[in-house]
């Protein structure tokens, strides 16, 4: 199926229309018209080679909201017409006991991304959100049960949200936990709200003060300005989970200081250029420890979903047409989004 989409042809090209094929439908498949997608750092990572082994042509895109408009002859969970979701993965080996215990984003054999994965489909690379359509493998389709006036602030709970829910799960954040959030943007503005919806105490880390209301709008309990001593040094060995979502590489030591005794620090950025070596001491002496977690599951990203919708958490959002994209990508690298873009898939008619 011909769909229009955008993307690029070089690390140094912008994003541009592009025609790309989308395989016919078959016996697992679900088709999807994509109504929005977020802009995630990762696509701005993956489209610029600033990861290794980026595929051209380059289509990003892996925060989906859409409607089914066609399902295979063995697909009975999905139907035309359906809302539904899709997240940074479309596939995985379906055998290892990674897989086999739900955890699909640990595939022990490499699962395979919504965008710059390995695929038998022209062109030998999976092509992402950033596109008017999209056929997937119903195991990786998400149902979506939120408002339709919600849709686009939802698209970015399927990066953004399976990202911050699934440590905050594994960790057992809730009531009578102090938890923290280290970073309020696009992953850390959804931190807070899942956090706070939990029922855990949250305190929220900045190094702007002109964020201190804007975190407390999204439900901290508490602000805490990361570059003044004193305001860390109250807050020493209380934590019994911090989670760290600046991909920037700092020092992680002012944090891990502040977690009680078998407490966990918990990042889920990538830097470009490796943290400082962390001091063990503090470590050792608290038996604490500094953890990593990846996106989620295709279970569990159902559950932070469907958690979502009880809840009404959404992510917080700016829309603009996919023309805006490079604009966006600018904007993205100053932090100048609160705090997700989110592209009206719409305009790709125009493209």
């Amino acid at each position: 199926m011909a769909t229009k989409a955008y993307g690029a042809h070089a690390a140094d090209k912008p994003l541009e229309p592009i025609d790309i094929e989308r395989r016919a439908v078959g016996a697992h498949d679900v088709q999807i018209a994509i109504a929005y997608c977020g802009v995630c750092h990762s696509d701005l990572h993956q489209v610029r080679s600033e990861w290794d082994g980026t595929l051209y042509p380059c289509v990003p895109g892996h925060e989906i909201v859409g409607h089914v408009t066609a399902v295979g002859e063995d697909v009975t969970r999905f139907k035309a017409g359906d809302v539904v979701g899709v997240g940074c993965m479309v596939d995985s080996c379906q055998h290892c006991s990674s897989c086999d215990e739900g955890l699909e984003q640990y595939c022990e054999n490499g699962f395979v991304g919504t965008y710059n994965g390995p695929t038998p489909d022209v062109p030998g690379h999976t092509l992402g959100g950033y596109s008017q359509n999209i056929v997937v493998n119903d195991k990786f389709v998400l149902k979506i049960s939120h408002p339709a006036d919600q849709l686009a602030a939802v698209a970015p709970l399927l990066c953004a949200g399976i990202t911050t829910y699934s440590p905050l799960r594994h960790w057992q954040a809730g009531p009578g936990k102090k938890i923290g959030i280290v970073g309020i943007g696009g992953l850390g503005h959804m931190g807070i709200k899942l956090a706070h919806a939990m029922g855990a105490h949250v305190v929220a880390f900045t190094t702007s003060e002109s964020k201190r209301q804007d975190a407390l709008d999204l439900g901290a309990d508490e602000v805490v300005i990361s570059r003044d001593p004193d305001q860390m040094a109250a807050h020493a060995d209380s934590f019994d989970f911090i989670l760290n979502t600046v991909a920037a590489s700092h020092n992680l030591d002012a944090f891990s200081g502040l977690l009680k005794r078998d407490g966990t620090l918990c990042l889920v950025g990538v830097p470009e250029h490796p943290h400082p070596s962390p001091n063990v001491a503090p470590l050792i002496f608290r038996r604490r420890a500094i953890a990593g977690s990846l996106i989620g599951g295709i279970a569990e990203t159902q559950e932070m979903l469907d958690f979502c919708a009880e809840k009404g958490i959404t992510a917080d959002i700016e829309m603009i047409p996919i023309q805006d994209i490079e604009a966006a990508y600018k904007r993205m690298l100053k932090s100048d989004v609160k705090y997700r873009f989110v592209i009206d898939s719409a305009s790709l008619a125009a493209a």
